[in-house]
């Protein structure tokens, strides 16, 4: 973000007694008139420990020419750093502090834009390093992921810097093709198509009265497609407000008509062209290699009927060589064109990819081929073989290879295409009078749904967007979103999500999250965004990658060199050479089949294709996990940390009865507890103010109007406090009290322990630093917790409990579950504390969470599980989001992980085993003993074996199944 002397954003900095280093021996010092055209950037630093090293990442940037001045806060761990943009980049800076030893980050709050963009053109792992390289070169790229088996790059820049245009364009300098999906400002926009255009004039009126609409950012007009898109903002407008604007914004005889209008990228229609084009590409490919192959190998093996192929043409030219060569050039120069055109851009990036292995191959073949034609044109005596039918059946069975494996890649985004298609195509929207009666019932597209309609949903339909029950009873199946088989019962006040199925009852639903917003459209964005993300594990594919087709080359040369000169020199015997090569040719070919053995494509594709398959899986049933990355720390989980409330238990606390405390009556108590807790949002302490409530009912009717608090505080784990009137009232735990000298006699102190010996939390209220009265609190312990506690224990997994209640309640939960180490009376910073104590010792830790006030200790973790997340589907702290408030899915994420951790593994030993088995045989390690050779066509078809074996293996983690199930 670009700030401007003392931006509001600078305040933590400027204000905090941290040094503030300002470099005056500069070229441009703080005070010269160049100063002018100087920019700011602000960003997070991980790792500062002291303010020595602060100082020494001030001494670092501060000597870099171009510098103005650098401030950095260990405190809070932030940046500012003035510079002069034509002395100096943004991302120099960045990485002399990467140089220092600590990690960048750019700031949360900056002006960042995110697109996605379809990639076309990838073959393998190097292909996408290329593509992330040209994308990292634009200038105001921050950030950039680039994912093989989606096919598509998820941008971070500055838009006041670079634009989706600019960056598509670099993809395609790279030789790649690009189509914008979507970008950061697509969240609430809509694409329509109008009619009754007549003239410009017509698209200036519509233009005009959109803007004039409230809550329109921004309009753009295709004046050729008589189209417009409308960024809106959902609070105050929508896509039916949009609408009905175009209609109104006619007169006389000029009607305009409106309606929705998709853009033609969509994935499931790229998908089929691809698939297409690659079909088609192999059948012109086979129209072409069949003949080839059969006048080549089947018709010279039975004669007579293969006589008239050596017919000779002119001099040694034969009518089988002829056609051979007529037949396989449209195969090499037209059909195979991708080959030469990838590899003409990867040449130019300085790198190397299948399609170089390909054309080199198919090449040498080729012209070898095309020598001998002219040899046999031009002589009457040479006798020689081509190998026209090793180019063609080459590049047919590679371009069926490429078939199946797009075809085998577009069933591992199976689940996700299932969530997505999950939402109803129409609802039923109600239009209601001033005291809420149904005036008339509306068919319309779910598109067309805005913020705080009311729709009617009845049995057996689906529900289409996220809202809220205002009306009837009915039972919603939610397995498609949440994967739970039992159908939740919904009554006024719950809340339903979009894509579930309403069973048997009808409700009237106000509409809460539309479009974007909702659930599943999160849900959805989250999985496309972890198929995207880079595991680690894929570190080795790309470090091979970048060495492995020049090392391949040279491999293929050597071995071509490795035939030639010892069958020339007679070194082996000379009955190796088939009758009809030379040792050139027998040389050449087994070069030919060690370039095309050895492709790459397999080894970029073992690790995303089954994250795709696992993120989507795991989605489908409840699991959302956020990447690879995620995944890969998962399956290394021997420490899980629980949170109590919410998380062990049920998450609904209810007080089970109410002590009063000599000095103070009941109607005190209660009025003070009200007025206190109303403010909180602890699940706790709503059941203690609705207990109170009622208490203060039951003895006397309740004041009109509850006592306003001031100096109102929460204490993090241990409860409230505030002034009512001129009374200070504190309710919370023991620890609360203790830490405002609260005293607390043997009375208390023994009716807190029979509480707590009960499993029970004792929520004591204070007035006046007196204790007045209690309330015990129950929260059930979920039914599969125990199940749970047990079987992790079974996968050599450790359960340990950490909570803010006090020990003898936590111990009794402990107890009741089977987790044997407990830290109790523990507040969020101190659960993170927990978590790095067992870091330290060595423990890889998942802290499970209801992701409200365990934020810390969910970022600590090595893997944070955030737990019963329900419709808030986005959480950010946690690596792992649990729809469900089911603690079995705890045992679920663990388990898929190490399964597709496993899955991975395999997958590298086929992609790397058929290298390591293929590339000896293609070079003819077994030959001189078996007489066995791999021919090139032969070697083609292994290569797309090897690619097609991955995909087919990632797809058997669709078969995944839960280790525990409900009930079970």
């Amino acid at each position: 973000m670009e700030v401007n002397g003392k931006d509001e954003l600078m305040q933590p900095l400027l204000k905090s007694s941290d040094s503030v280093a300002v470099n005056n021996s500069q070229p441009y010092g703080p005070n010269h008139n160049g100063d002018k055209k100087a920019k700011t950037v602000m960003f997070k630093i991980r790792g500062i420990e002291c303010a020595s090293c602060s100082n020494s990442i001030e001494s670092m940037v501060g000597k870099l020419s171009g510098v103005v001045s650098v401030m950095v806060s260990p405190l809070e761990g932030q940046a500012v750093v003035r510079y002069i943009p034509d002395l100096i980049k943004e991302k120099t800076i960045k990485e002399t502090v990467k140089d220092t030893g600590f990690e960048v980050d750019d700031f949360p709050d900056q002006d960042i834009a995110v697109c996605r963009l379809r990639i076309k053109g990838m073959a393998c792992t190097s292909c996408s390093e290329s593509v992330e390289r040209a994308l990292l070169l634009v200038e105001g790229v921050k950030k950039a992921v680039v994912g093989l088996a989606l096919e598509e790059a998820k941008v971070h820049f500055d838009p006041n810097v670079t634009d989706s245009d600019r960056i598509i364009e670099a993809v395609e300098d790279a030789g790649f093709g690009a189509d914008l999906i979507s970008s950061g400002s697509d969240l609430n926009k809509v694409h329509l198509k109008i009619e009754g255009i007549n003239s410009p004039a017509d698209l200036t009126v519509i233009k005009s009265s959109l803007e004039s609409l409230e809550g329109v950012n921004h309009v753009d007009m295709d004046l050729e497609g008589h189209k417009v898109t409308v960024s809106y903002d959902p609070d105050i407008t929508g896509p039916r407000s949009l609408i009905q604007c175009i209609r109104e914004a006619g007169s006389g005889t000029h009607f305009y008509q409106a309606s929705f209008y998709i853009p033609p990228r969509r994935r499931e229609t790229e998908r089929q062209h691809e698939i297409q084009t690659y079909r088609n590409q192999f059948w012109w490919s086979c129209l072409f290699s069949v003949p080839v192959f059969i006048f080549s190998m089947v018709l010279p093996m039975l004669p007579p009927y293969g006589h008239w192929l050596d017919y000779k043409f002119h001099n040694m030219l034969t009518v089988g060589m002829l056609l051979r060569w007529i037949l396989c050039t449209p195969v090499q120069f037209i059909i195979g064109r991708r080959f030469y055109v990838g590899s003409y851009h990867a040449l130019r990036r300085r790198s190397a990819n299948m399609d170089v292995l390909v054309a080199l191959g198919t090449n040498a073949a080729y012209f070898y081929s095309l020598y001998i034609v002219i040899k046999a044109l031009t002589s009457d005596t040479f006798v020689g073989e081509d190998f026209f039918e090793t180019s063609a059946m080459l590049i047919s069975f590679i371009l069926l290879g490429k078939y199946l494996e797009v075809v085998a890649k577009g069933k591992t985004s199976d689940a996700l295409a299932k969530l997505t298609d999950l939402a109803p195509e129409t609802a039923c929207l109600l239009t209601l009078d001033d005291d809420g009666n149904v005036i008339s019932e509306t068919e319309i597209s779910t598109q067309l749904l805005q913020r705080n309609d009311v729709i009617k949903i009845v049995p057996g339909a689906k529900v289409p967007v996220d809202g809220v029950v205002i009306n009837g009873q009915s039972h919603v199946n939610e397995s498609m979103i949440t994967g739970e088989a039992r159908p939740i019962a919904k009554r006024p006040g719950d809340k339903v999500i979009g894509g579930t199925m309403n069973e048997n009852g009808c409700l009237l639903v106000k509409a809460t999250h539309v479009g974007p917003e909702t659930a599943l459209s999160q849900i959805v964005q989250l999985v496309e965004a972890a198929q995207l993300a880079r595991a680690p594990v894929q570190k080795l594919a790309d470090q091979i990658s970048r060495f492995f087709v020049p090392t391949v080359v040279l491999a293929a040369f050597l071995t071509w060199l490795g035939w030639f000169v010892p069958g020339e020199a007679g070194i082996f015997p000379k009955n190796w050479i088939p009758e009809d090569m030379d040792a050139f040719e027998l040389a050449l070919q087994f070069g030919i089949s060690v370039l095309v053995v050895a492709c790459p494509c397999a080894l970029g594709l073992a690790t995303p294709t089954a994250v795709m398959v696992a993120t989507g899986k795991g989605a489908s049933q409840g699991v959302l996990i956020k990447g690879g990355n995620a995944l890969e720390k998962a399956h290394k989980v021997n420490t899980v940390v629980f949170d109590k409330t919410g998380t062990l238990t049920i998450g609904r606390p209810a007080v089970v009865s109410a002590m009063l405390f000599p000095e103070f009556s009941m109607e005190e108590l209660c009025d003070m507890t009200v007025a206190a807790e109303v403010n909180s949002e602890h699940p706790m302490a709503k059941a203690v103010l609705d207990h109170a409530k009622k208490l203060r009912q039951k003895h006397g009717s309740p004041p009109e109007h509850v006592p306003d608090v001031v100096d109102f505080e929460v204490h993090p784990g241990a409860g409230v406090g505030g002034k009512v009137g001129d009374r200070r009232v504190l309710v919370g735990n023991k620890r609360l009290m203790r830490s405002f000298n609260v005293p607390m006699g043997p009375e208390i102190e023994n009716r807190i322990a029979e509480t707590e010996q009960l499993a029970r939390t004792c929520v004591l209220v204070a007035i006046d630093g007196r204790v007045a009265g209690a309330f015990a609190v129950t929260d059930p312990v979920k039914p599969e917790a125990e199940r749970v506690v047990s079987y992790l224990h079974s996968m050599g997994i450790s359960s340990i409990m950490v909570t803010g209640d006090n020990w003898a309640t936590a111990t009794a939960i402990a107890k009741q579950v089977g987790i044997q180490k407990v830290f109790a009376e523990t507040d969020p910073l101190g659960k993170a504390d927990k978590i790095k104590d067992l870091q330290s010792k060595g423990a890889t830790v998942a802290m499970v969470g209801d992701g409200i006030n365990d934020s810390p200790a969910l970022v600590a973790a090595d893997v944070g599980m955030a737990i019963g997340a329900g419709t808030d589907v986005a959480i950010e702290a946690a690596d792992i989001v649990l729809i469900k408030n089911n603690l079995e899915d705890v045992i679920t994420a663990i388990d898929l992980s190490r399964k597709t951790i496993y899955r991975i593994r395999l997958n590298y030993v086929w992609a790397l085993g058929y290298n390591i088995l293929g590339m000896p045989i293609a070079a003819g390690i077994l030959f001189p003993f078996t007489g066995i050779r791999l021919p090139p066509w032969l070697a083609g078809a292994c290569m797309a074996a090897s690619s097609i074996s991955v995909v087919c293996s990632s797809l058997l983690l669709q078969f995944y199944k839960k280790p525990l199930h409900s009930g079970g």
